[in-house]
């Protein structure tokens, strides 16, 4: 994987808004694929800000014991791919966000090791009753700032009762009314790539809830990501999703 979206960031562009690299969005699936993503966009970009749209961490230390014994193999799960980018230094300490959260830890430490390792900045679910929906847009861009940015949603930042279909849902989510206006607000950022993930067609609703809401953002994402001009101006370079 990580390969071909090597290949795929190094194609020549064709769209007049000059970016010098296209721009990639992967539906999934595991959220692990993200890691191969985020080595790939690490040799166009350097270590890159991550907004991190999830109810869990993902962040989890694989050596903290939390999942049995260790091998090279199962070290790399949904749930500890950003430590394991945070090692590799692909993330940007600092300039990276969590939002949404709703986990349950195994315990503080799971925290700590988010922000003082990895090196990201959490917004809980819950924030979006005291500050709003746009309070949210502005810690992660007060955050993010002109940094080249990376989107990954996982679907089951949205309350199950609006998106069922995923392996881990937890209470207490995001509307999908509130997603897509958080989305709306992160037009004008330095948006390099996006995904949304961890959609799980088997458990969704006779009516495709999740499916329809995962496609209903896709369009979103697309919309903002043609809303914003290149970060570095190439002669001749056009602009390729």
């Amino acid at each position: 994987m990580e390969q071909a979206y090597r290949q795929i960031l190094y194609h020549q562009t064709s769209s007049q808004n000059q970016w010098e690299h296209p721009r990639i969005l992967s539906l999934g699936g595991d959220h692990s694929i993200v890691l191969p993503i985020l080595r790939a966009l690490k040799t166009v970009y350097g270590p890159i800000s991550v907004i991190h749209l999830d109810s869990h961490l993902d962040t989890w230390d694989p050596y903290e014991g939390y999942t049995g014994i260790v091998s090279d193999q199962s070290a790399i799960t949904h749930g500890t791919f950003f430590w394991h980018a945070s090692r590799e230094g692909c993330i940007s300490k600092g300039t990276s966000v969590h939002a949404g959260l709703r986990t349950k830890l195994f315990s503080p430490k799971d925290y700590e090791i988010d922000r003082d390792v990895v090196g990201f900045t959490l917004i809980e679910a819950q924030e979006i009753d005291e500050i709003g929906v746009n309070g949210i847009i502005s810690k992660v861009k007060d955050a993010v700032g002109d940094t080249p940015a990376y989107l990954s949603i996982d679907i089951d930042v949205l309350d199950p009762s609006i998106a069922p279909a995923t392996g881990t849902p937890e209470s207490g989510g995001w509307t999908s009314r509130e997603l897509k206006r958080f989305l709306k607000g992160l037009e004008g950022l330095n948006m390099v790539g996006a995904d949304i993930v961890e959609v799980s067609p088997p458990y969704d609703t006779v009516a495709e809830t999740t499916s329809v809401v995962a496609a209903d953002l896709l369009v979103d994402i697309l919309a903002g990501m043609t809303k914003k001009t290149g970060f570095e101006k190439v002669d001749n370079s056009k602009d390729e999703l």
